[in-house]
């Protein structure tokens, strides 16, 4: 039967190319026997991990040279569903080739940026995201029985979500790579505040160092920050006239903010900027001082030729300042 009838068209549009070749046609599914590895010298290592959540289950087979370390073949078979077995082949082709000590730095990002067709487009859609995260866990549980070791001794990261083992690096890079603005798209992406929902926000059966609404909060700040910032740099190069009303006024306090506030912030004072008119000979810009600057005998001369010379050296020569 194909997918097409398996899945709606929206969903099935939801998956890589990559990902629909790889559930029908995997590369590295099999196994790898111990007679075989024998005859060769190496060492066969078989390691299971299973999802509770979900009912998949992965068996990563890996071939080891013991002399240099190095995985020369891996296999998997996977007890689950298309994706499970797509996140299993990519994560087993990924492994071929390196030390076993390389293969522990493998993610579950590098999984499903692995499978995406461009850099920019998720490669399953979000409830499906866990399955790269079962890979990641297969590797360092491998891992772990080769070199003698606790599997968690791996993990360099800071766990945020103990039910399904997802990283704050992970949330972070998913909030950044998908464009994420709420606590739910976070779960739909990796799973993690799906299950006892301590790691969500503080007031769950389990106090946590890290949870989502603040990391959310903090990842948001810095990309409006880098997105300003990108504005501004945009301004320099002379696009500050083709902007939006929106985007000019970020350029502006970008700016603002790395040249000028921080003066006024010293003598108890600040500013904002009200509007923006644009004619054409001139970009009026209308700015309210607060706190101490308001009344300042230099808010009309001093700091208003400051603030001005400032933006139309970093945005435009039109760039005209009026205090209202």
């Amino acid at each position: 039967m194909a997918k097409a009838d398996l899945f709606g068209d929206s969903l099935w549009d939801a998956y890589s190319n990559k990902v629909t070749t790889l559930m029908n046609n995997p590369q590295h599914q099999g196994e790898i026997f111990q007679e075989d590895v024998d005859k060769r010298g190496n060492k066969l290592i078989v390691a299971d991990f299973g999802a509770e959540s979900c009912g998949d289950a992965v068996r990563l087979y890996w071939e080891v040279d013991p002399k240099t370390d190095t995985i020369i073949d891996s296999k998997f078979k996977s007890f689950g569903c298309g994706t499970a077995i797509a996140s299993s082949d990519v994560m087993t082709q990924l492994c071929i080739g390196k030390t076993v000590q390389e293969a522990v730095k493998i993610t579950n990002i590098d999984v499903e940026m692995a499978l995406r067709d461009d850099p920019d487009t998720p490669a399953v859609p979000p409830q499906k995201m866990h399955c790269s995260v079962m890979a990641y866990d297969v590797i360092k549980k491998a891992a772990g029985m080769y070199l003698g070791v606790d599997s968690e001794s791996f993990e360099e990261e800071i766990i945020v979500c103990e039910c399904a083992r997802v990283s704050l690096k992970t949330v972070q890079e998913v909030i950044r790579l998908n464009d994420l603005t709420t606590v739910e798209q976070i779960t739909d992406y990796t799973k993690a505040g799906g299950f006892c929902k301590s790691c969500i926000k503080p007031g769950g059966h389990e106090a946590r160092e890290y949870y989502l609404v603040d990391i959310l909060a903090d990842v948001r700040r810095e990309m409006d920050e880098e997105k300003m910032k990108a504005a501004a740099d945009a301004g320099a190069k002379g696009d500050f006239e083709t902007m939006t009303l929106v985007q000019q006024i970020k350029a502006i306090d970008a700016v603002i903010d790395e040249s000028v506030r921080q003066y006024l912030v010293m003598d108890g004072g600040n500013m904002e900027v009200i509007d923006i008119k644009t004619n054409d000979e001139n970009i009026d810009v209308y700015i309210r001082y607060l706190g101490a600057c308001n009344g300042c005998a230099s808010s009309t001369t001093g700091t208003l030729y400051a603030i001005e010379s400032t933006l139309k050296e970093k945005l435009s020569k039109k760039v005209r300042v009026l205090p209202i």
